[in-house]
């Protein structure tokens, strides 16, 4: 296997540089990732394929990974229920070394081959659902034997890695691979790696979300309104589906809660 994420940068004596050519420089290696991205979306539509199925039959989506990917994960996940109006129980993200290695690195946690199945079963994890494990390298024991045990027990899987013939992908129904290339700082995967697999991430989520049928056109109708901005934006959406003015609408979005119910009530209420 070759691990270009581990490979020397193309860049070298990087302290010597100045700020600007050091930003430029990353700029330059970071619109490498749209076109990695571009290359896999024949690999992504076929995973986005799997899950909208499961999901539409009772199922779960789930993430496991470690360091940077662990936590994309588990941002992903975290931001679909406000985005969505989704169950937080629906997208469902894990990190190796628990909710501790969010913020701080959890010693040794990614090299456990054992723990992230210990870690998917409170949730009772089965067929029904989809498990994909995010890992930049593609070595991360802590996913490659989450993916192994969840798919000897007839769980569909998938991953996200950034190098070919990756053990992860071997051990994935639905393997995606992004080829952005050896990091600016070598071996810093959180860069050029970590970027291509939130913008993967994104495209699954919002993809998987708009099936089910959590947009109409291209609004958030079911998002949560929690603060002074969601209320507004929300208010706009039934302002533009109703023509009704803007104190109208504010009132009728708070009495249902919701962008969708709002304009829903207001054109079946005459039937």
């Amino acid at each position: 296997m070759r691990k270009i994420t581990e490979e020397p940068s193309l860049y070298r004596n990087l302290e010597l540089k100045p700020i600007r050519e050091i930003l430029t420089d990353i700029n330059s290696e970071d619109q490498k990732v749209a076109v990695a991205v571009k290359e896999a979306i024949p690999q992504i539509e076929a995973l986005v394929e799997a899950i909208v199925d499961k999901l539409k039959n009772g199922g779960r989506l789930f993430y496991i990974g470690a360091g940077t990917s662990g936590r994309l994960g588990v941002l992903d996940a975290s931001e679909c229920p406000p985005t969505y109006g989704v169950p937080k129980s629906l997208v469902i993200g894990l990190i190796a070394g628990g909710d501790t290695a969010l913020r701080n690195s959890v010693e040794n946690a990614e090299d456990d081959p054992e723990q992230a199945w210990k870690d998917l079963q409170p949730y009772s994890i089965s067929e029904k659902d989809v498990l994909i494990g995010i890992a930049a390298s593609g070595t991360t024991p802590y996913v490659i034997n989450g993916l192994k045990t969840a798919g000897q027990l007839g769980i569909v899987t998938g991953s996200i890695t950034c190098n070919p013939d990756a053990p992860v992908s071997k051990v994935s129904n639905y393997p995606v691979t992004v080829i952005v290339g050896p990091e600016y700082v070598t071996g810093s995967t959180r860069m050029k790696s970590g970027t291509a697999q939130k913008m993967v991430l994104n495209m699954i989520t919002t993809s998987v979300m708009i099936r089910l049928g959590r947009v109409r056109d291209n609004k958030m109708v079911d998002m949560q309104l929690t603060n002074t901005k969601l209320i507004d934006r929300g208010v706009k959406m039934v302002m533009e589906k109703t023509n009704l003015g803007y104190d109208e609408a504010n009132r009728l979005l708070l009495q249902h809660g919701s962008v969708r119910k709002a304009i829903d009530y207001f054109l079946h209420k005459g039937q």
